[in-house]
C-alpha cells in the first residue's frame, strides 16, 4: 500500500552545521563590516542572550542594520549567489542522506525555517524541496528591513505548515529539528527526529 507521507525539516542546525543568517551577512558585507556591525549591535545581542528581548526582535534588528535600504535586485542577486554557491559548504551529510531517502520513498519534503526565504528558496528549488520561511518586506524596489511575515520560529512554524498543507491528507508525518524553536513543528509529527541522525523522540 502506498502511503502519502511528508517530511518537515528545520534548516539551521538541522540540515546545516552553522547559522545561515550569520554566514549570509558575512558573505554580503565582508568581515570588517560584519565585525563592526556586531560590535555596534552588542548591547542588543547581550539583551537577547539574557532573554530580555525575543528571538524575532533580535533577528529583525540585525537584518535591518545590515540590509535596510539595499536595492531589491542587488539583494536578490547576492541572496541567490549565496544560496546556490555557498549553502552546500555548511550542510550536514546525515541530513542530506535522510532527505535523499525521503525523496526516494516518494515523500513530500519541506524545509520549514526562520531563515529568510530569499536565500533559502533557490537552494530548496535546486534540491526539489518545498520552502516555508520568513519573508521580508520590499517597497519600491528597496529592502525596508522589516519582515513581511512573522518570523518562522516556534509556534509560527506549525502555523505556516498548517496554512500550506492539509495535514489530514497525509498518512504519516516526519519532523526533524534541533532546538526549542522547533518544538511546535516536531509536535505535528508521527515520528520525531533530532538533526536527522536517527535518534527518536527528542524535541529540544
Amino acid at each position: 500500500m502506498n502511503l502519502n507521507r511528508i517530511a518537515l525539516f528545520d534548516f539551521d542546525g538541522t540540515i546545516t552545521t552553522d547559522d545561515s543568517l550569520i554566514k549570509f551577512i558575512r558573505f554580503v558585507v565582508g568581515d570588517v563590516k560584519f565585525i563592526w556591525g556586531i560590535a555596534t549591535l552588542s548591547l542588543m545581542l547581550i539583551t537577547y542572550k539574557l532573554k530580555l528581548i525575543p528571538n524575532y526582535k533580535a533577528k529583525q534588528w540585525m537584518f535591518s542594520y545590515f540590509f535596510k535600504g539595499m536595492n531589491e535586485q542587488q539583494f536578490l542577486k547576492v541572496a541567490e549567489e549565496y544560496s546556490l554557491n555557498h549553502i552546500d559548504e555548511i550542510l550536514r551529510r546525515q541530513a542530506m542522506e535522510k532527505i535523499v531517502w525521503h525523496k526516494e520513498q516518494g515523500h513530500k519534503v519541506t524545509v520549514v525555517s526562520a531563515s529568510i526565504e530569499c536565500w533559502l528558496r533557490p537552494w530548496c528549488d535546486k534540491n526539489d524541496l518545498d520552502t516555508i520561511a520568513t519573508k521580508i518586506e520590499i517597497k519600491n524596489g528597496i529592502v525596508t528591513g522589516e519582515f513581511l511575515s512573522k518570523n518562522c520560529y516556534g509556534i509560527e512554524k506549525a502555523s505556516r505548515v498548517k496554512e500550506a498543507y492539509n495535514l489530514d491528507d497525509y498518512d504519516y508525518i516526519y519532523a526533524y529539528g534541533d532546538t526549542c524553536g522547533d518544538k511546535e513543528l516536531l509536535e505535528l509529527a508521527d515520528e520525531i527526529k533530532k538533526r536527522a541522525n536517527g535518534s527518536e523522540g527528542d524535541t529540544d
